[in-house]
């Protein structure tokens, strides 16, 4: 029995609820991935108990001397997996997450009510990219911040003909590239000409494709950017926390907003954490694994485009998929149910044209944790035929319980042995999996 099973039993059985779930489903939310041995040892370990407010060096606490040596080889290895010159880019290894990163660069090159321009949501933006919507501003990047989103044309792509029109218009101080549910890379040389013309800082946020990046399996937007943020546990497959490349003096400003601007001491469980982890990202072997999420999303896209599906794009350069599914006449909120239901983790998704980000159309898929579990384009076809079973018998579902959530569920009830049948699957796969 270990200490957390005898001093808090309660605890201890939701996190092996958990760990079985993740062990026993199959997992396409495209934010999430299954970290290493050597980064939960970080996690866990004796760094949680130091505080460590300022920079190496510059600390507000005594006892630092190993957490300077923890911290500045977290930014040796961050410059060095992303090719960087030190001399010519700072790293900040201290924003707690992604979202806090963005805020912390707002907070760095933004007055009040500077104007902002980021990819709309229903775009497959990110909140904190300036979403509001007609009735409220709702992230705190609209509140503090004057926001125009641009958007996708029709076949999925950034308009940048549009966004050029829109930015002389408005002249925004920051313009942001970057997505949450974006299947394709960007222009970083068109981003980059729209902002020069319109006297704009230009940030990218790789949240999600920084693994591809720093593979280079995707372009870099380190040529053109002034700003670059990215999550750490999405295809790098670290921690949860965050880094903030910024060019030149830029990264004294970021320095100071990180802290003392929002936050107070660093995580410096969590910044170990990322340091071994952008270890493994200079492998060979996190190179193949890179190559094999995009395979593995490029086969399971052609699967579904074959069954009929529409995605966005009408397919992807990356680790995600998004699947438009209003021509089934269901909503991203249904499929996303009973995935979970038969074991199937997904999150539905706005998808162009959606008035509603609660009852989307669409839904989001990812391959970055079922690659790390060694599934290949066999496995990835699978899959699709385990979606397309779960999402026809939604159709039928609905086509007798009516559009109402609650009547879907209890019409779920009901399948009894049609849902047993998926979930059956489901476990045949995993049993597979783990063989």
């Amino acid at each position: 029995m270990n200490i957390l099973q005898k001093k808090d039993p309660t605890l201890y059985n939701y996190i092996q609820l958990e760990k079985n779930r993740q062990e026993n489903c199959i997992e396409l939310i495209a934010s999430e991935n299954l970290t290493s041995p050597q980064v939960m040892e970080c996690l866990g370990s004796c760094l949680t108990n130091k505080y460590s407010e300022g920079l190496p060096g510059k600390r507000y606490y005594g006892g630092n001397e190993y957490i300077d040596k923890i911290e500045n080889l977290c930014i040796q290895r961050a410059l060095t997996a992303f090719g960087l010159d030190p001399e010519k880019w700072g790293v900040n290894v201290q924003a707690y997450s992604g979202s806090v990163a963005n805020l912390a660069v707002y907070n760095a090159l933004l007055q009040p009510h500077d104007r902002i321009m980021g990819l709309d949501l229903a775009s497959g933006g990110h909140l904190t990219h300036g979403f509001y919507t007609a009735k409220r501003r709702v992230s705190v990047s609209s509140i503090y911040y004057e926001s125009l989103p641009y958007k996708i044309g029709e076949n999925g792509y950034i308009d940048y003909d549009e966004l050029e029109k829109m930015a002389l218009l408005y002249k925004p101080k920051l313009i942001i590239c970057g997505a949450s549910a974006y299947p394709r890379d960007f222009d970083y040389e068109r981003f980059r000409k729209i902002a020069d013309q319109t006297g704009a800082y230009l940030m990218a946020d790789i949240a999600h494709i920084s693994g591809l990046v720093a593979t280079g399996f995707l372009k870099s937007p380190f040529p053109y950017c002034d700003i670059v943020t990215t999550t750490t546990h999405k295809t790098l497959r670290g921690p949860r926390s965050a880094l903030i490349f910024a060019r030149g003096d830029l990264i004294n400003r970021v320095n100071n907003s990180v802290f003392p601007g929002l936050q107070g001491g660093p995580h410096q469980h969590q910044i170990a954490g990322v340091a071994t982890q952008l270890l493994e990202v200079s492998t060979p072997e996190f190179k193949k694994y890179i190559r094999n999420v995009i395979v593995n999303a490029d086969t399971l896209a052609e699967y579904l485009k074959d069954l009929g599906y529409k995605l966005s794009s009408g397919g992807t350069d990356n680790h995600l998929i998004l699947v438009d599914l209003r021509d089934k006449g269901i909503s991203g909120s249904k499929v996303e149910r009973l995935c979970e239901i038969v074991g199937i983790t997904i999150n539905k998704n706005s998808v162009f044209g959606d008035k509603s980000a609660l009852v989307p159309g669409g839904i989001r898929l990812g391959t970055a944790s079922l690659t790390t579990r060694g599934v290949d384009q066999e496995g990835i076809r699978k899959v699709g035929e385990l979606l397309d079973g779960v999402i026809r018998l939604c159709v039928d579902i609905q086509s007798v319980s009516g559009k109402k959530m609650v009547d879907f569920e209890k019409e779920i009830e009901n399948r009894g042995s049609e849902v047993e049948e998926l979930k059956g699957g489901v476990r045949e796969f995993i049993k597979i999996l783990k063989n």
